[in-house]
């Protein structure tokens, strides 16, 4: 029996490449990276607001899945410039910095879009027991 619930958020991109925005599996939910697009294909220009978006778009997939930014315990933050690590840092530990997750920060050559200077990606486990079967 398959206990994954999918959640889609729209991006174009989901269909053409074949993902879900996120997956929940029993208390697992897996947040796949995550650009910093408004609904309109536009994005900020700053790392510090592509940060806050990439969270907002996470939020609202957990949100979906059952769980909150409070619940998340893995992140995982690809950058195209080592210059944007300390904006970007201080957005993680404002929306996620209390939940004290175990975190990677990467500098990549690019990421899909030219104009994303950050790309985040979040796992989270819902609190209580084993799920039952």
């Amino acid at each position: 029996m398959d206990d994954r619930h999918r959640i889609v958020s729209g991006s174009p991109f989901e269909p053409a490449i074949g993902f879900s925005r996120a997956v929940r599996v029993g208390r697992r939910v897996l947040v796949s990276g995550t650009g910093p697009v408004w609904p309109d294909g536009s994005c900020p220009d700053d790392a510090a607001s592509q940060a806050r978006r990439c969270f907002e778009i996470i939020s609202l997939a957990l949100a979906e899945a059952g769980a909150g930014l409070d619940d998340v315990v893995r992140t995982r933050m690809y950058l195209t410039s080592p210059d944007d690590a300390e904006a970007v840092g201080a957005v993680h530990h404002e929306v996620v910095g209390h939940a004290r997750p175990a975190a990677t920060m990467v500098v990549v050559a690019a990421l899909l879009d030219p104009a994303w200077k950050v790309e985040i990606e979040a796992e989270a486990v819902l609190p209580g027991g084993e799920p039952s079967s």
